[in-house]
């Protein structure tokens, strides 16, 4: 059978198991197979009462948890399509994508993002709220009749039944499971169809790779309406049968880390950069401190590429119990792997945590291939790459070097969006990636996106994304954005604390040693605001909005390039 629900249901043998562990009403709280299959049912009772049919789409719009999963495995199990939503989003892109997907009902975290979708004034479906706003009197909370309480919803689904039922329904390889919405860095989101068989395709091809078992615990905290998490961070330990912990937020991630102490995680690189950045913090001031790093980085990395020597085999146990040890235990002390993806990883991050003994996967993939292409593997990891592709999945190289991708984890193509489908699938099924890459030794190196080489008025091209990964090294720098294409030299625009403008361009040029000459920052304008996906600057899986930012500070960068000055790189 090729339902994506079967994953949980394979494992209805060992009810008494813990799949999950999320923290409510002031305490981690478990969950058995059991417990979980119950709420499942109890959701198919409410589409069932709704009278959904057979691909009629189900919205999600909740945070991580285990609410979350059993919606999607109830819609999943009953033939539904699963739309989901980014929880942080704004209104305009959620009813948007709630329109265009034509969703049966929507399912909200709470009141409030309830209120915000109906103020659009796009027409909306059923809007059920999985947690309501509580009353703080002790009184009755008034309630808007187009939000109905999850409770409410269930009680008339369940009128005259004693129990909810849990049913599996028979899917087709190609029937159309989900439908992601992509955040892309501009214009409207395109809706992409993820059949089960792509979905069950890629987990089966991640599960080959060996990273997971039963005994594992991860920690969840990207979205689960990112595929990168959905597939990795969900429906993978869920094959496997490891446990999921949900990570209470970004801002409690730290303390999460330590307390629920996870064998594994999928993170995104800015988690390992700001921790990186932290460490460089500590040792700055110490040269011995700095020095035992060094040496630990040193000797760790010749030893995890079979190159270490005699010496390195008996120093690196020392140096990782007194260097690298109160350094992991930050991370919760049992964190053994880490896969990255969703943007570039410095390869000389990853290179420390692997010396340290945290194995960093550096992958690569994209919603369209649901989303795993690529990825390194423990004992075979070479930061600088995203790995080989995964089993069942084959790549190749097309016009200026654009890679390209075929297998059973292809999407179906885009959302009632022929001329897109078209443009993305070419014949015999290969899927362009729009990424630049070179396949060296069957390992795939990404080298930017075609669309996105920038070129100065003397006809130099670079490619923005190197520079700003090698800038963000230097942890002054929280967020940036390169200028430059048709000016005489580069500039950039930063969040930053710091407000000296001359001892950041120093800084920048220090990470830019290495590339030509013509690459050298001469101008910054500096802002303290962080850009954020609430102030239209970031997308929902956090990645700069070039051309928003660039809108923003159209003044300030014609200013600077008007007055003529520009410091000496």
């Amino acid at each position: 059978m090729a339902n994506v629900a079967t994953l949980l249901a394979q494992h209805q043998n060992d009810p008494s198991r813990q799949l999950y562990r999320q923290f409510v009403d002031d305490q981690w709280v478990d969950y058995t197979v059991k417990e979980t299959i119950e709420l499942v049912a109890q959701w198919q009772e409410v589409f069932r009462e709704q009278g959904l049919k057979r691909g009629d789409r189900v919205a999600i719009c909740l945070k991580n948890g285990l609410t979350w999963v059993t919606i999607d495995q109830a819609a999943l199990a009953s033939g539904l399509v699963c739309v989901p939503l980014y929880v942080d989003d704004n209104a305009g892109n959620v009813a948007y994508c709630v329109s265009n997907s034509a969703a049966s009902v929507l399912i909200v975290e709470n009141d409030r993002i309830g209120k915000a979708l109906l103020k659009t004034e796009v027409p909306m479906p059923r809007i059920i709220v999985a947690k309501p706003d509580a009353p703080s009197t002790g009184e009755p909370v008034p309630r808007d009749a187009r939000l109905e309480t999850w409770q409410s919803a269930l009680e008339k689904a369940m009128q005259g039944k004693k129990r909810a039922v849990y049913k599996v329904e028979e899917a087709g390889v190609d029937e159309l499971a989900t439908i992601c919405y992509t955040s892309g860095t501009s214009g409207r989101p395109k809706g992409v169809m993820l059949s089960h068989g792509n979905m069950l395709s890629n987990v089966e091809s991640c599960h080959k790779l060996g990273i997971a078992t039963r005994e594992d615990t991860f920690l969840s905290f990207l979205p689960l309406s990112h595929m990168f998490e959905r597939t990795g961070g969900y429906y993978l330990p869920l094959r496997v049968g490891a446990k999921v912990v949900y990570s209470r937020g970004v801002n409690q991630l730290p303390d999460d880390l330590v307390t629920q102490a996870p064998t594994i995680i999928f993170a995104v690189p800015r988690i390992f950069e700001k921790f990186y950045g932290r460490i460089q913090a500590s040792v700055r001031d110490s040269s011995m401190k700095r020095k035992a790093f060094e040496r630990l980085v040193d000797v760790g990395w010749r030893m995890s590429t079979g190159e270490g020597g005699v010496m390195d085999h008996f120093q690196l146990p020392l140096l990782r119990s007194k260097v690298a040890k109160p350094i992991l235990e930050r991370l919760g002390g049992r964190l053994r792997l880490a896969v990255v993806g969703g943007a570039a990883l410095d390869a000389n991050i990853a290179k420390a945590f692997i010396a340290m003994g945290l194995n960093i996967l550096h992958g690569y993939g994209m919603t369209e291939a649901c989303p795993v292409i690529a990825v390194n593997r423990p004992g075979s990891n070479v930061p600088e790459s995203v790995g080989p592709p995964l089993p069942d999945v084959s790549v190749r190289l097309g016009d200026d070097d654009e890679l390209q991708v075929k297998g059973p984890n292809v999407m179906l193509g885009y959302w009632q969006d022929e001329i897109s489908t078209e443009k993305a699938l070419m014949p015999g099924g290969w899927l362009r990636t729009g990424d630049v890459a070179q396949i060296i030794d069957d390992r795939v190196f990404i080298r930017g996106r075609i669309k996105d080489i920038l070129v100065l008025s003397n006809g130099e091209k670079l490619s923005p994304q190197d520079v700003e990964m090698a800038i963000m090294s230097d942890d002054v720098f929280e967020q940036i954005t390169l200028v430059g294409e048709g000016k005489p030299y580069l500039s950039m625009v930063a969040v930053s604390a710091n407000p000296n403008e001359k001892e950041l361009i120093k800084r920048a040029n220090e990470k830019l040693k290495s590339f030509p000459r013509y690459i050298r920052i001469r101008r910054i304008i500096i802002t303290r605001d962080p850009w954020t996906v609430d102030n239209g600057l970031l997308t929902p899986t956090l990645k700069v909005k070039r051309a928003k930012v660039m809108e923003k500070f159209h003044d300030q960068i014609e200013a600077i390039y008007s007055d003529g000055s520009a410091a000496d790189a």
